[in-house]
């Protein structure tokens, strides 16, 4: 069971890596059709869904705040998604998922309902959740798996000094700021740091890409692809057991504080 276990895992590396050949094959020509360029970060105000996003900040660290009070019962990301394994293996960076590649947490979704009805209004939105990285987190370089989406983060808690909890992307490093987002291209080489003895969190999203057509809509079909392969299915079970745990967890404490009452 364990060998066809292993062979499973080993031919799934091979289309992965075949795959990824792929998709830079592609990447190096949709990219002359994007609609904002092709460069590391972009300007934030050239995508009107940021605004609505920056001045409403306020409603999802509130709720971001209730979800940190059991912030150990919190996912890994690895826990997630096993394909982050190879950019973190400790306990330093948790997540708490509203959608993934465009598959709903419906029961974190109803934790969090103002930070839900923010994202669904982004348009093109396909992975949504908050990134909490403990004090001394490093992410170490890598790059993201596909140039046909952008990424944003929105600072919901920055800790100071700020210049010390930092990204960079390419030859280019920002800084985190609360209730300020930061939008840039995830398939240039980035790192990111925590040095500071705070906890950072960002709301982390994934958007489409603006194309000019027909290109617009094949990104749009290898999106949907990629959103069917393994390694999105994977996640998504992932974080549907993690809900049912929790879930069975919390009807636990409500039975034992019955009990005890």
């Amino acid at each position: 069971m364990s060998t066809a276990l292993t062979i499973r895992e080993r031919g799934w590396e091979v289309v992965k890596a075949v795959g990824f050949k792929v998709i830079q094959a592609i990447e190096r020509v949709i990219v002359r059709f994007s609609l904002v360029g092709d460069k590391t970060f972009f300007n934030a105000e050239d995508f009107p869904w940021t605004h609505d996003l920056e001045a409403n900040w306020h409603l999802m660290r509130a709720e971001l705040d209730e979800i940190l009070k059991d912030r150990e019962a919190l996912p890994n990301f690895q826990d997630i998604s096993r394909d982050q394994l190879q950019i973190t293996t400790d306990d330093k960076w948790k997540t708490f998922f509203l959608y993934g590649f465009g598959y709903k947490a419906e029961k974190n979704c109803t934790r969090c309902p103002e930070s839900t009805r923010l994202v669904e209004a982004v348009p093109g939105m396909k992975t949504a959740f908050f990134s909490i990285l403990s004090p001394g987190k490093h992410i170490p370089p890598h790059r993201g798996p596909y140039k046909g989406v952008l990424r944003c983060h929105l600072g919901l808690q920055v800790p100071e000094p700020k210049e010390a909890c930092r990204i960079r992307v390419g030859q280019d490093i920002r800084h985190w700021e609360e209730g300020k987002c930061m939008v840039f291209d995830d398939t240039f080489e980035h790192e990111v740091w925590n040095d500071t003895d705070g906890q950072r969190v960002v709301l982390f999203m994934d958007v489409v890409r603006p194309f000019k057509q027909p290109v617009a809509a094949i990104n749009e079909f290898i999106i949907k692809l990629v959103a069917l392969s393994p390694f999105v299915q994977n996640a998504r079970k992932n974080q549907e057991a993690w809900e049912k745990r929790l879930e069975q967890a919390q009807a636990a404490a409500a039975a034992d504080t019955v009990a005890q009452s």
